[in-house]
């Protein structure tokens, strides 16, 4: 891709794919990357009054996609493999052959290898994470991006004081910090420097014939360092230029900072820049990292975007930038926030817009096609990962009661291809049965295939709003979207909360989400 397609874009995907297949090696300046902790809690965005919508879950399991990223990993370097073949090994000896830690690391390699491939030689890296798996990633970092070019690990210890009677209170994140190679560009310290204190401040006395403040350095009229007013005087300043310097005020850019930052705190649920994401970081944090480690029209890269706290301080700092997260709802958010705050109209990639885009989505990537249609659907809850989906791509809670008071579940399939035919709809129905589902949605790409699966659905595999008896299936196609902007229930019952905050989906304006314009 030119710089033109890829540059100030956000991307909708999986970062692996994206830094892999898309974004040219060797073009980004600074990459700063909040990815999952392993944490193992679900994240949420809020999508209007109380609803909330999960968009990520931090539980890893060891799947066909780290067998996949250990194979990305080899073909790029053997070296590495083998190093994250014996971390594997001693994570299974300490935490057990079931441990999730496993998956995570091997998911975590592949895209930190694929951020190494992306970066250019004079670049730098700042991986955010916290203790729960932070030491472990200090390792891969060491093995990707070698142990001699890390530069800090930047404790950021925010003022929220949680309490515990087991241990001391858990109020840091950390910031790993690495240079690409030995050709590193080099560090903007002067740009993130602490203000002089009042107490330093105060040792500048003397003024200058044009108002401006100084103190004299160098040595006074015993020869030794002067520290005040009597170890020198005016006429020994003139008559010994070579011994006497005047350091100004205004000239004195301020202080170093150190390795741990204590004057940025965590954004409360009230805070004016707050945008509904569990995760979300201050702006003001991610300005000090660009500052620090870009300089001006340079490229900042962040994988794992959520609502673009990094892409937004970067536009405001007259850096270049790309977007990249694996949620839909994420990227929409990120295109809301630089047009509120930024007066921009950023492009987008990824997310289909019309429906050849739609059918390239579903041929390339058929996960984030079948998370992409769901999103669609309001209510439908789509499988955050691909493991132990027993059969379902998706589900939600329709907005009926039963007879017990209870709502029924509903479930959903996605299928992209073109040859989906009834045995596709029979496993669907074993699932819905297995789960125990009222009644389910099978989704495919094109009409005349859910044409064809409708015809051949028998009258009482029909879905209706009476009686709620098991096994009842409807059909909907991605076409129909397009052409009607609408996602038809009929006669499918609306989903759970979809009236309280989504409404019904009569148009593409619908939450804060997938309503962009064409492109």
């Amino acid at each position: 891709m030119t710089p033109d397609e890829y540059e100030n874009t956000l991307f909708y995907g999986d970062c692996l794919r994206i830094m892999s297949e898309i974004l040219p090696t060797g073009s980004v300046d600074l990459i700063y990357l909040d990815p999952p902790f392993n944490s193992k809690k679900n994240y949420n965005m809020n999508t209007g009054g109380q609803a909330q919508i999960t968009v990520f879950s931090d539980t890893w399991k060891w799947t066909n996609q780290q067998v996949d990223d250990l194979n990305f990993i080899a073909g790029q370097d053997v070296a590495l493999r083998k190093a994250i073949d014996h971390l594997i090994d001693y994570v299974s000896e300490v935490m057990g052959e079931k441990s999730g830690l496993r998956a995570y690391l091997v998911y975590m390699a592949a895209r930190l290898l694929a951020c190494r491939n992306v970066l250019k030689e004079t670049g730098s890296i700042y991986l955010h994470c916290d203790p729960t798996a932070g030491h472990y990633l200090k390792i891969l970092m060491d093995a990707v991006f070698k142990a001699r070019n890390f530069r800090n690990d930047i404790i950021w210890a925010y003022k929220s004081r949680p309490q515990s009677k087991k241990y001391f209170g858990r109020k840091h994140d950390n910031l790993l910090f690495y240079a690409k190679s030995e050709d590193h560009c080099g560090f903007n310290w002067e740009d993130v420097a602490r203000p002089l204190s009042a107490s330093t401040i105060s040792k500048y006395r003397s003024t200058d014939e044009n108002g401006r403040k100084y103190r004299l350095q160098g040595r006074g009229i015993t020869g030794s360092p002067i520290r005040s007013a009597k170890d020198v005087n005016p006429q020994w300043e003139i008559d010994h230029p070579e011994l006497v310097v005047r350091d100004y005020l205004d000239e004195k850019v301020g202080v170093a900072r150190e390795d741990w930052w204590v004057d940025i705190d965590q954004l409360n649920q009230n805070a004016d820049e707050r945008r509904g994401l569990d995760t979300q970081k201050p702006i003001d944090l991610l300005k000090r990292i660009i500052l620090a480690s870009s300089n001006a029209d340079e490229l900042v890269l962040d994988p794992f975007c959520g609502c673009g706290t990094a892409v937004e301080a970067a536009q405001e700092l007259g850096r270049r930038w790309i977007g990249i997260d694996v949620e839909p709802l994420s990227v929409d958010e990120m295109a809301n926030r630089l047009r509120e705050n930024c007066g921009i109209d950023p492009m987008i990639r990824g997310i289909p817009y019309n429906f050849d885009q739609a059918r390239r989505l579903a041929s390339t990537a058929p996960f984030e096609f079948e998370r992409w249609a769901l999103r669609l659907i309001p209510g439908a809850k789509p499988n955050l990962r691909q493991v132990d989906d027993k059969g379902l791509d998706g589900q939600a809670y329709i907005d009926l009661s039963d007879e017990k008071g209870k709502q029924p579940l509903f479930g959903f399939q996605v299928k992209g291809g073109a040859t989906v035919g009834r045995p596709a709809l029979d496993a669907f129905a074993g699932a819905l049965q297995k789960n125990r589902c009222s009644a389910g949605l099978f989704v495919v790409l094109e009409e005349k295939t859910a044409n064809r699966l409708r015809s051949s659905l028998a009258t009482q595999d029909q879905i209706t709003f009476d009686g709620w008896t098991g096994g009842h299936i409807g059909v909907w196609s991605v076409e129909d979207w397009f052409i009607r902007g609408e996602v038809c229930f009929a006669p499918v019952p609306p989903l759970v909360g979809a009236s309280a905050t989504i409404g019904l989906l009569k148009s593409r304006d619908w939450q804060r989400g997938l309503n962009m314009p064409k492109r």
